[in-house]
């Protein structure tokens, strides 16, 4: 926050640079707490996201709530409309049989929960947070011991090669990876000599250009050592990940709003979205996520298109806040998706109002415990579309700058 506070003192009063989109919005944005590919900490992204011209942005991160405090309050200070997630991965048991959207992985999906009102929990909810970090390092650590092994004579050291790359110690396979990939090009030297090693490891052709750490190259150690079929990759067990239900439970308790997470509807498991949306619902999910930027081909109607355009259709006939974004945790991704092009154009409506939907429940479940899921709210609008509507209108309404006032706006609506 320092350096935006700097940053906001030698500039004019309208940071607004490039042009958005009308109604451009990204809620998917993983900052350096779990992994960024460009490193962003919670104020840079907040700062990018209104130089840019987003009508609302937000962060998401895995396992953890650390840049919370932080993002929320870069967004006030720069009267950007903003939200704060976390993700994980949990367990599905009615489709244990099936692949649902962690590839080669049956039962398993990533999840989140949206809008996550404060940082600071009590309770259950605290011990819950707590589990999913030590759980995250218990398996990590796991994984490098069985990678070292493969990777012999290479190996790395978890608390000295990895956990560095995390402000707060929250690593991720991505992190793993690089650790990898930095480690062979200091012990082999020379990038033929790295790539030969490479290429002999991994069972592929790994060219010099792609060392120390292409993308390419650490999306290939990943896939061959800590995916299904991977050196370092076991099955899920019981205490590897919580049950979705169980996870639906921590987010309400925080003051959240559970969110399916969907993939590209290609697995078995999402081949099943009507029963997988029937599952997440009665445990308690009231939002869904999508990642429009890897889900269409522009100027290309084919079975990805079909399948975007079918779950949304989905989300919509259950009243459910369609959550998108470009994660942005690899390189290359987008900052914000092209809402401009034929494809996306027709959803920009409802992504907006979905945007505004979050915002506004973060607002007033922040600062007199109101959200979209409390018992004022469902005593007030029994009705999902109707509390979507009020939501929405809050959201359109009030700007960071006026939250003081946002009791003046509900009491107008109703």
């Amino acid at each position: 926050l320092g350096a935006l506070i700097d940053l906001l003192e030698g500039c004019d009063e309208d940071i607004a640079g490039k042009v958005a989109p009308e109604g451009a919005v990204n809620l998917h944005i993983h900052t350096f707490f779990s992994f960024n590919a460009n490193n962003y900490s919670p104020s840079h992204i907040a700062w990018l996201s209104r130089e840019r011209g987003l009508a609302a942005a937000g962060i998401v991160d895995f396992d953890v709530l650390d840049g919370l405090e932080e993002y929320l309050e870069a967004c006030r200070m720069l009267d950007m409309r903003g939200c704060v997630g976390i993700e994980s991965r949990v367990f599905v048991p009615e489709f244990e049989k099936y692949v649902i959207n962690s590839p080669g992985e049956p039962g398993i999906a990533y999840h989140m929960g949206i809008g996550m009102p404060r940082r600071r929990l009590t309770g259950n909810s605290e011990k819950f947070l707590q589990s999913l970090r030590d759980t995250a390092s218990m398996r990590n650590r796991e994984l490098v011991e069985r990678v070292n092994t493969f990777t012999a004579p290479l190996s790395i050291d978890y608390e000295r090669d990895v956990i560095p790359q995390t402000p707060d110690g929250n690593a991720t396979e991505r992190h793993i990876c690089r650790a990898y990939a930095l480690m062979a090009a200091e012990e082999f030297g020379s990038p033929e000599a790295t790539a030969e090693f490479w290429s002999e490891k991994l069972g592929g052709d790994v060219p010099a250009t792609q060392v120390p750490d292409d993308p390419a190259l650490l999306n290939l150690i990943r896939a061959r050592t800590m995916k299904r079929g991977g050196a370092g990759y076991v099955s899920p067990d019981g205490r590897s990940f919580p049950l979705m239900k169980d996870m639906n439970e921590f987010v309400i308790e925080a003051g959240g709003l559970p969110c399916l997470a969907w993939l590209d509807g290609f697995s078995e498991g999402e081949q099943k979205m009507d029963e997988l949306l029937d599952a997440a619902m009665a445990s308690g999910v009231t939002a869904i996520n999508i990642i429009p930027d890897r889900n269409y081909t522009p100027g290309v109607s084919d079975d990805k298109l079909a399948n975007l355009r079918s779950v949304i259709a989905m989300a919509e006939s259950r009243d459910l806040p369609v959550i998108v974004g470009t994660e942005m945790n690899a390189p290359g991704q987008k900052f914000v998706d092209d809402f401009e092009s034929d494809e996306l154009s027709p959803f920009v409506p409802l992504f907006l109002k979905s945007a505004h939907i979050i915002y506004a429940h973060t607002v007033l479940e922040r600062h007199h415990g109101m959200g979209y899921l409390s018992d004022w709210a469902e005593a007030r609008f029994p009705s999902r579309r109707d509390r979507n509507d009020f939501f929405a209108e809050i959201g359109r309404s009030v700007s960071p700058s006026e939250q003081s006032a946002v009791m003046e706006y509900v009491n107008k609506l109703i």
